[in-house]
């Protein structure tokens, strides 16, 4: 009996002792795990290869509804990239929270007086030039000039001999089709010249730059008493940015976000982009403008090599249309007239207080110096993503126009854009996003911030007398304060200046179509 009860004891103390060590053996793989992967992190860690999945991630919905030109993007759930603990959550809603729009909502319908055109007095041939965003205003502008002049207008010809030689025609960028009809309350437009009329004589005329209703009405429409087809043989900035009749500014307004839609495998590509950003949360569309053709233009050199620097200034020279040839880019970058550099960008986002986890949609094409010359902002956000990497864009790689109308998408539809220098692009998207409800933008003050700010700041951590931290990220975030994309009225033309300066000092309409094409709905405060 006794040697029974020994037995039983035995048993029960190595079951015991293996329950004990199993118990320390789950503790200590639990302890090593928690070590490299905190449980508030593994949610974050990068997967190169596929995107996170709904069950996956946790998920964080903005406060803010979002549209874009038919047909409309879908909205995934967005992932939450917060860190633990109450401030953190409180400072990502600061990070990503837009501006307040004030009620403001498109109001772009004709007035009751606005009438369907009748027969036309001749036909509008235009040439645009430019890049992508430099034709869009210029189409925009040439429907409402059709409009002023009684023109049946002719499907506009693309730029095929600018700096990027794009072969594309009109309907590989746009969508031909709703272009015409979409406008067929306001313009006639056709897709060719009546064959008779293709061997006539032509007016060809360069409208003057920010023209006036009564230049078109009294000199442009007088042609029509001998010329059946008037050529407009450039199309940026040839109507006026204000004190044109509320009818005109509206029609500029429906052309630009309604009725000049991208085609429909560039809207269905740009659609996958942003779902695939989407599927890492909300995101920066960064417009990146450090591209060869803007260095040699700008003629801004810093920090490139001797070798860079000659390559650059000898396309300038070698490109004709490119009217400025001698350049010191020393007293460009002082002047706030060169774009930032990627490493730049990087610590000026850090200074704004965006994590190393934010993910950012680089728009633009091939940056100067390739890999290379991002590594200083790669080594700052790790989730750097391109359309290349998102999707294969083969079909539009070698089309430059095609393949700015992908950032163009992406960068509207972003959670914030943040431009890198104030180019087309740039005041193309931030008007686009003001349009659609003040989607928040910032950007850097060229000539304040720039001149004032970065070039001293970049210049001291570059030899060492100065490094990042808090009391720089207090003086960014204090200056950007009021930067963001809120409502404001279109800037007038800076005081004291007269003729071509005038004009050219005014915001340009298409970065603000307020007051025009925007009203408040409720409360009828004034700006």
């Amino acid at each position: 009996m006794q040697k029974k009860r020994w037995r039983k004891l035995g048993l029960m103390r190595r079951l015991l002792t293996c329950a004990i060590a199993s118990i320390s053996l789950v503790a200590l793989l639990s302890g090593h795990v928690h070590l490299f992967f905190p449980p508030s992190q593994v949610s974050m860690l990068p997967d190169p290869y596929k995107f996170p999945t709904q069950h996956e991630i946790q998920y964080q919905k903005l406060s803010r509804e979002r549209s874009w030109i038919q047909p409309h993007l879908s909205r995934a759930p967005l992932p939450a990239l917060k860190l633990d603990g109450a401030n953190s959550s409180l400072e990502f809603h600061k990070l990503w929270k837009p501006p307040p729009n004030r009620d403001f909502a498109p109001c772009v319908d004709p007035s009751s007086s606005y009438i369907v055109p009748q027969e036309t007095r001749g036909y509008l041939l235009v040439h645009t030039n430019g890049g992508l965003n430099q034709m869009r205003a210029g189409i925009c502008d040439m429907v409402a000039v059709a409009r002023i002049i009684n023109a049946t207008l002719v499907v506009p010809e693309l730029d095929k001999r600018s700096f990027w030689q794009d072969t594309s025609n009109f309907s590989d960028v746009f969508d031909e089709d709703y272009f015409i009809t979409s406008l067929a309350d306001d313009v006639k437009i056709i897709r060719k010249l009546p064959k008779e009329l293709t061997t006539a004589t032509r007016a060809v005329k360069h409208f003057r730059s920010w023209s006036g209703i009564d230049y078109y009405e009294q000199e442009i429409a007088s042609l029509w008493d001998d010329y059946q087809v008037i050529r407009a043989a450039k199309s940026d900035s040839r109507l006026a940015n204000n004190n044109l009749p509320p009818d005109i500014q509206k029609l500029r307004c429906r052309a630009c976000y309604k009725a000049l839609r991208f085609s429909p495998r560039i809207e269905a590509m740009g659609k996958l982009l942003v779902d695939r950003m989407r599927a890492y949360g909300p995101y920066i569309a960064l417009h990146l403008r450090y591209e060869k053709d803007m260095l040699a233009f700008s003629g801004c050199t810093h920090d490139l090599s001797i070798e860079e620097a000659n390559e650059l200034t000898a396309i300038r020279e070698n490109t004709s249309y490119w009217k400025v040839k001698d350049i010191d880019s020393t007293e460009q970058r002082a002047k706030g007239y060169c774009p930032l550099t990627p490493k730049e960008v990087g610590i000026f986002l850090r200074a704004l207080g965006f994590p190393p986890t934010t993910p950012i949609y680089i728009a633009a094409g091939e940056i100067y110096g390739g890999d290379s010359r991002m590594e200083a902002l790669q080594s700052r956000f790790p989730t750097l993503m391109r359309k290349e990497k998102l999707a294969s864009v083969d079909p539009f790689v070698d089309h430059a126009s095609q393949m700015a109308a992908l950032d163009y998408i992406v960068s509207v539809e972003s959670d914030i854009f943040i431009p890198s220098y104030s180019g087309n692009m740039a005041r193309a998207v931030e008007g686009h996003r003001r349009f659609l409800g003040h989607r928040k933008t910032i950007s850097p003050d060229r000539q304040v911030f720039l001149l004032k700010l970065l070039v001293r700041i970049f210049d001291k951590i570059s030899n060492g007398t100065m490094k990042e931290g808090k009391k720089l990220s207090a003086r960014i975030i204090e200056i950007h304060k009021r930067r963001q994309g809120s409502p404001r009225k279109r800037k007038g033309p800076i005081s004291g200046t007269k003729g071509t300066d005038r004009f050219r000092s005014e915001e340009a309409f298409y970065v603000n179509p307020l007051p025009d094409c925007l009203c408040q709905t409720e409360n009828e405060n004034s700006i």
